[in-house]
């Protein structure tokens, strides 16, 4: 018989023991707890499983996606719904894509210090500092590129000495880079010209009056490009 390796882990307070094999997400699940909410993808790409967790005799309080961070023994859980940091209202089809539109809205970014906590904590494992940098400088084009795969799960502001809302910065970055600087697609305005013009309405209506069984067969036998 093989035997399994337990550790002792902490929900809410309430003791529980699961195996050590499992991610936080699977071990809140092991102990009985229905995920509804926070359980996103479950495979490191949505960021809606922040967590915040601790482990018993460690001062530090340490952060991670529940998705794809171990358990460990006598780990402390409590997961965010969303990491609460200020974010700014501002109005795309007003704001100028200026060297400045970030710094206008975001002027924390300049007190930066340099620590690359917010690179450490990454779960995609983004140069956060470095898109930063970008910011700094007005470099729209390269703090767009370099921020693409944020998943805005919040780990990078939740770490950063500076109070520095790295995820927000990078969404406006890449909304001002989209909306004035990125060459439109042509093949992108002829199918936007072509769903207006009705062009796919009737396959669309076709699909919308099949059953449940009928979808399944057409999605399992469509082409994958």
């Amino acid at each position: 018989m093989v035997q399994v390796e337990m550790v002792d882990i902490y929900i809410m307070g309430k003791k529980y023991v699961v195996p050590a094999s499992l991610t936080i997400m699977d071990a809140l699940e092991f102990a009985g707890y229905q995920l509804k909410r926070g359980c996103g993808c479950r495979a490191g790409f949505c960021g809606a499983c922040a967590t915040v967790y601790r482990i018993a005799g460690d001062y530090e309080l340490k952060v991670g996606l529940a998705c794809g961070t171990k358990v460990e023994q006598d780990m402390y859980l409590a997961q965010i719904p969303f990491f609460p940091a200020v974010k700014q209202v501002y109005d795309l089809e007003t704001l100028a894509p200026s060297n400045t539109a970030i710094a206008d809205y975001y002027p924390e970014i300049y007190r930066c210090i340099g620590c690359n906590s917010c690179t450490a904590v990454c779960p995609q494992d983004l140069k956060v500092m470095q898109y930063i940098a970008y910011a700094q400088r007005g470099d729209l084009a390269r703090c767009a590129d370099a921020s693409f795969d944020c998943i805005m799960c919040g780990l990078c502001a939740s770490r950063c000495p500076a109070h520095i809302v790295q995820y927000h910065v990078a969404i406006l970055a890449r909304r001002l880079y989209a909306r004035y600087l990125l060459p439109q697609a042509p093949h992108l305005k002829l199918r936007v010209e072509e769903i207006r013009e009705g062009k796919y309405d009737a396959p669309l209506e076709a699909l919308m009056g099949k059953d449940i069984e009928e979808l399944k067969v057409l999605y399992n036998s469509r082409d994958i490009e």
